[in-house]
């Protein structure tokens, strides 16, 4: 459909000099294709926790607190800490998972990638309301800017 607006522009600006409706299809055009061309952003408020909403309340606050006294961690590393720490209602690590997602919706944690080189770690932590965890992702973004990886060359050797 938008190609065959940008057919239609292209044979009216020819055979016309001055007309504006070419330039209207053009635009109209290149909207279309801008407007599919973006991935739909993923609605995380519709993620069913698996548990009774009291229950599935009661243990997003406990992954909070951990979270928060604990600062960023990787998800197996939340997995380790939630074991020790006796969080009751969960069931395994995959409906730990479905329970971050479920408080990443609800807008109570975020997720952010710390990249060093062509590693990523992603780590959860609270809002940035905390100045420590602000200034932990302020770094973490710096190292991957200033790091680059070093690329090694084979030469060739003349015989």
């Amino acid at each position: 459909m938008w190609f065959v607006g940008g057919l239609f522009s292209r044979s009216r600006t020819a055979t016309s000099s001055g007309s504006g409706s070419g330039r209207l299809m053009n635009m109209m055009s290149s909207s279309l294709v801008r407007h599919f061309s973006r991935k739909r952003g993923e609605n995380l408020r519709k993620i069913n926790p698996k548990v009774a909403p009291q229950e599935a309340s009661n243990i997003a606050q406990d992954l909070y607190r951990l979270i928060n006294q604990r600062g960023p961690l990787t998800i197996s590393n939340a997995w380790i800490q939630a074991q020790e720490s006796g969080i009751s209602g969960l069931n395994s690590k995959t409906h730990l998972k479905l329970m971050l997602k479920w408080m990443r919706g609800r807008k109570m944690l975020k997720l952010f990638c710390n990249q060093i080189g062509s590693n990523k770690k992603f780590l959860l932590c609270t809002l940035p309301e905390d100045p420590q965890i602000a200034q932990f992702i302020k770094n973490s973004e710096l190292k991957s800017q200033t790091e680059k990886p070093s690329i090694k060359r084979k030469r060739k050797q003349k015989k």
